[in-house]
């Protein structure tokens, strides 16, 4: 008898079947003595589209809504059909005693090979788990050493389901709803929503924002800058009078030092990195989108077998992997690190509790480089700028805490006060391999150097100098910016449970981040300007007329909450839904009952080349205006001309097509597109 080993991707299950001496033996899997390994792509089962459930479901109509199945249906995805067929028939075949689950060692991961075990047919009971973190034949020989009962994640499992139904629920009927009551192609979901809705927030603070004029005042010594401030410990003068009368008052006088503080101050490395904290450093450093950062990780984890799993929550490791860095820091210095590397292969590793924590280690630990030797001169460029940044940071979290003196100064002009502040480096420690990347929004923290002052000693001012400036927006959301508001959009919850519930959630999770703003960039939501996430007229429109409980992040928080009670065993996956099937129907009818009209403030002169509606534009786009139409057409750069004009000839079968399909052009859209999966 034989185990059937079903991998996530075929990547991975020929990395399996290699290790488990296995040899391809038919389209779709491997096979050998002990083992037949085969994988899905992905997703290969997924829960079906409303007109399974009624015929009528096939046409979008308001009066049909809510959708609500009493038990929710799976159905194989076509384009993926014939690799569920191969995995089918292995699953059926009477030399198959047991099953081993080795998809993505996650929530989704768990929902991938159950759907498809159960859509497949499987009888027997017999179920492992193979649960690892990294691809190098180690830790694959490891993880088989050390099989899972497939019972210690039924409720990963249930939780994962309760997810993707509730997603189905609140998705399917909300984007329905939208788009029939407002006649336009909208859709909403619980993440993507909050989300587009913190990035049309800060634009309206933008626009609204009014900028105030202020003054400072510096005194110019020898070897350092000081500046007033008031007897609050304010540097900004708002009124142009009193500026300029300070500057006549104190103008040629020198300064008394009254006081020097002295504070001794230790920095510690940052923490490891996670998958969100890794696509928030490549956008700052490269403009790297979320994306694209997440691809390159994959790449490097299953392709290439130097980092471990990528889609991670963790900044930490556990204990048992302390033996292995030293193994990892000598191939990393091999491979062109070996200067910031070999400090501390000098030395015993003794890494403290900033990296190595158990308990703060669920699923998966940090992004780490593994202990397979590494051929850099295999690597896109792309993807040696990721593991780059992967590889400097593990190095970093090992060297010790930068320690500093942090002087305050405080000098008297006249009885008005400045204040200077520097420090001086007692132990350089990891800020000697490494600098933190900072967005816009931070405040740099003051490193300057500065000399040696005594309390009453006399200094000459050089100059004093009033520096104009005025007050600032806030930054337009970045990907790094955004992504660090959607891991903690605590903020913005006034119920203090759900806020700490979100803190280990977030919007989405880091593996499903990156997707939600493609997702809203692909809708015409949000445009990427530069490194800035611009909201479109659409967007605006949209969370004008969504209901108020989706615009903002207390609906995930609670489905957070209440998901990981699943997981844990503490809620019944059952219980969940229906309080979701309630929520749903509450929504629908709000949107029913609206007395909004959905207006397009963002058309142009173009007619559509399709059914000659005016076209929407925006930044190298032009979509149609009808949609039941929906047609694309790029624009050139800087101009307002459509490319790509078609003949006449094409135009008239593009014309009947619509005339055929155009109705039906807004079903044939995804489950994955519609909602938030």
């Amino acid at each position: 008898m034989k185990s059937l080993v079903l991998a996530e991707k075929p990547s991975v299950g020929k990395d399996l079947g290699r290790v488990l001496n296995c040899r391809p033996r038919g389209r779709g899997y491997m096979e050998g003595d002990k083992y037949v390994v085969t994988w899905a792509l992905g997703h290969l089962v997924t829960l079906a589209e409303p007109e399974t459930y009624d015929a009528k479901f096939k046409h979008w109509k308001l009066n049909y809504l809510p959708m609500l199945p009493e038990k929710m249906k799976l159905k194989v995805i076509k384009q993926t059909s014939q690799q569920f067929r191969t995995v089918k028939s292995l699953l059926q075949r009477k030399d198959i005693s047991e099953v081993i689950i080795a998809t993505d060692a996650g929530r989704e991961g768990e929902l991938v090979a159950r759907w498809i075990i159960m859509l497949g047919g499987w009888k027997k009971k017999a179920m492992k788990r193979l649960w690892i973190s990294s691809q190098t034949d180690s830790a694959i020989k490891d993880g088989f050493a050390n099989l899972k009962p497939s019972q210690n994640y039924d409720n990963l499992f249930h939780a994962a389901v309760g997810r993707a139904e509730a997603d189905w629920l609140v998705g399917l009927n909300v984007t329905r709803a939208l788009t029939c009551k407002f006649d336009a192609r909208l859709n909403a979901g619980r993440v993507q929503t909050p989300t587009l809705a913190l990035i049309v927030n800060r634009e309206e603070v933008i626009k609204k924002f009014v900028p105030v004029k202020f003054w400072k005042l510096n005194a110019l010594c020898t070897g350092f800058i000081a500046s007033w401030q008031d007897q609050k410990g304010n540097d900004r003068i708002f009124e142009k009078g009193k500026a300029d009368g300070l500057l006549t008052r104190l103008k040629g006088k020198n300064a008394i030092v009254t006081s020097v503080t002295k504070k001794a101050k230790s920095e510690s490395a940052p923490l490891a990195y996670d998958l969100t904290e890794l696509q928030r450093d490549a956008n700052r450093r490269y403009g790297m989108s979320a994306k694209d950062t997440l691809h390159h990780t994959q790449m490097l984890y299953e392709r290439y077998k130097l980092v471990t799993y990528p889609r991670t929550d963790s900044r930490y490791i556990t204990k048992d992997m302390v033996p292995t860095l030293g193994q990892r820091l000598q191939q990393v210095a091999k491979a062109g690190y070996s200067r910031k590397a070999q400090p501390l292969l000098q030395q015993e590793l003794k890494p403290t509790s900033r990296f190595v924590n158990d308990a703060k280690v669920s699923d998966h630990h940090a992004i780490i480089p593994t202990e397979i030797p590494v051929h850099l001169n295999l690597l896109s460029n792309d993807e040696r700028k990721i593991y780059d940044l992967i590889v400097k940071r593990f190095i970093t979290v090992l060297y010790p805490p930068y320690k500093y003196e942090k002087i305050v100064i405080l000098l008297e002009i006249e009885k008005e006060t400045f204040r200077t502040t520097g420090r001086i480096v007692k132990e350089l420690g990891w800020r000697a391999v490494s600098v933190v990347m900072k967005d816009d929004d931070d405040e740099e923290d003051s490193s300057r150097s500065i000399p040696e002052l005594s309390k009453g000693q006399t200094v000459k001012v050089n100059d004093l100098k009033l520096v104009a400036s005025q007050t600032k927006p806030p930054s337009h959301y970045t990907e790094a910016t955004l992504l660090t508001a959607m891991e903690n959009p605590g903020k913005f919850i006034e119920d203090e449970e759900l806020r700490d519930s979100i803190k280990s959630g977030g919007l989405g999770t880091p593996a499903t981040r990156a997707d939600i703003i493609e997702k809203i960039i692909k809708g015409y939501y949000v445009e990427r300007i530069g490194k800035q996430m611009v909201p479109t007229a659409k967007a605006f429109e949209l969370i004008r007329l969504v209901p108020e409980t989706l615009k903002h992040p207390e609906l995930t928080a609670e489905w957070e909450k209440r998901l990981g009670k699943i997981a844990a065993g503490e809620e019944n996956k059952n219980r969940f839904i229906s309080d979701i099937r309630q929520n749903t129907m509450d929504l629908v009818n709000k949107i029913k009952a609206s007395e909004f009209k959905f207006t397009i403030t963002n058309l142009s002169k173009e007619k559509c080349p399709i059914c000659g509606k005016p076209m929407m534009k925006f930044t190298g786009k032009f979509v149609c205006s009808d949609r039941k139409c929906g047609h694309e057409t790029g624009a050139e750069k800087g101009t307002g001309m459509r490319t790509g004009r078609k003949s006449k000839k094409d135009r008239q079968m593009d014309r009947q097509l619509v005339s055929r399909f155009g109705k039906q052009k807004q079903q044939e859209e995804t489950l994955g597109d519609l909602f938030d999966l």
